[in-house]
């Protein structure tokens, strides 16, 4: 999952290795921390946060069919 995340955030910004994932495991669910550069924010988030929501149902179908509990993206300044 966390791969997956990279790849589709890293399509979008103009810094790519600036991009942090961070992971942390709770017993049945996985929080995903997603760190960009400051001025990449606003192309993660998307107009009314449509690619940060995009993003959201991408990793929630692919935890979905991996069968490995729920999936939540933070994204963090």
């Amino acid at each position: 999952m966390k791969e997956l995340i990279k790849y589709i955030v890293q399509a979008l910004v103009d810094n790519p290795e600036q991009v942090e994932i961070s992971e942390i495991k709770g017993g049945n669910t996985t929080i995903f921390e997603l760190k960009v550069a400051k001025k990449d924010l606003g192309k993660v988030i998307g107009k009314s946060g449509r690619n940060a929501n995009a993003i959201r149902t991408i990793l929630t179908a692919a935890s979905a069919t991996a069968q490995k509990g729920r999936a939540i993206l933070e994204i963090i300044e």
